[in-house]
Order: structure tokens, then C-alpha cells, then sequence
């Protein structure tokens, strides 16, 4: 495991925009391993009922870019996702859902990174695959400096 900075480990501890709108939790957030969950609810289903694959791509990409995240920040450096490959593999309407992200490979511009999501009954729902440009400190994305907001 990594050592990593209060700030970024603010990122897997104090949860952001999209976090709070899907009412996503984080379980666990190390360098080699992101946990989150979240109880399904109204604000993740689409019209037939059923979770919209967009909360799964979201889900994905959030643990995956907290667990990079954590990891580059001993050198310095923040993550930003450029690529994000979800499939959703089974419906579901109701319950609460956990997401697992691991690395697969961490270099030093970019990471790849898998997560997996599951059911209460440990079925896979939906795995996807995130790519992570890693950027230095000064760094900027649409004409500001890379920070993390709080």
C-alpha cells in the first residue's frame, strides 16, 4: 500500500458531487484496492425500471480513479480518466450493490485500472475497465490548475 497525502486521501473520505447525487459510499480506499457501495434508489433507475447503465459507468470510474488517485499522489501527481469501458451483464432493480476496483497496471503517465460490481446475492452485475492519464502538479484541465476542491 501506498503512502498518500491528506488531500488526496480526502478524495476516498469526503465524498464529491457525483458521490452524493448517486448516494455512493466508500467502504475502503487504498492505493491497491476501492471499495464503494450504494442502495439502489429511485435516482439510479432509468424509464423500464431497471439501473441505468450510466450510474454503473459513473460507479466504476469513481473507484477506479479514487484508488489511481491515491496512488499517484506519492509522486505528486492527479489522474484524470480518459477511457471507460463498462458492460452490464445483469438487470437489476432493487438492492445494494458493491464496487471493487483494483489496479491492473500503474505506470508512471498512465494506469489501468478494472472494477467489478456485484449483488448482494456476490452475482456480477457489470464490470468495466478505466484508463488514467496521470498528471503533474501543474497541470491544467479546461484553463485551471489541477486541485482538489475542499
Amino acid at each position: 500500500m501506498s503512502e498518500t497525502s491528506g488531500s488526496a486521501q480526502s478524495v476516498a473520505t469526503t465524498p464529491g458531487g457525483y458521490s452524493i447525487a448517486m448516494a455512493l459510499s466508500f467502504v475502503s480506499a487504498t492505493a491497491d484496492e476501492v471499495v464503494a457501495e450504494f442502495e439502489v434508489g429511485e435516482q439510479h433507475l432509468q424509464p423500464y425500471g431497471i439501473v441505468h447503465g450510466g450510474v454503473y459507468c459513473g460507479a466504476v470510474e469513481t473507484t477506479c480513479s479514487v484508488g489511481a488517485g491515491l496512488y499517484s499522489a506519492a509522486a505528486g501527481q492527479s489522474v484524470v480518466g480518459v477511457e471507460n469501458h463498462t458492460s452490464f451483464l445483469r438487470a437489476v432493480r432493487a438492492g445494494k450493490l458493491r464496487v471493487t476496483a483494483v489496479p491492473l497496471s500503474r505506470g508512471r503517465r498512465t494506469q489501468i485500472w478494472e472494477a467489478s460490481v456485484r449483488d448482494a446475492g456476490q452475482r456480477l452485475v457489470a464490470t468495466g475497465r478505466v484508463r488514467l492519464l496521470c498528471l503533474e502538479a501543474d497541470s491544467q484541465i479546461a484553463g485551471e490548475t489541477v486541485a482538489l476542491k475542499g
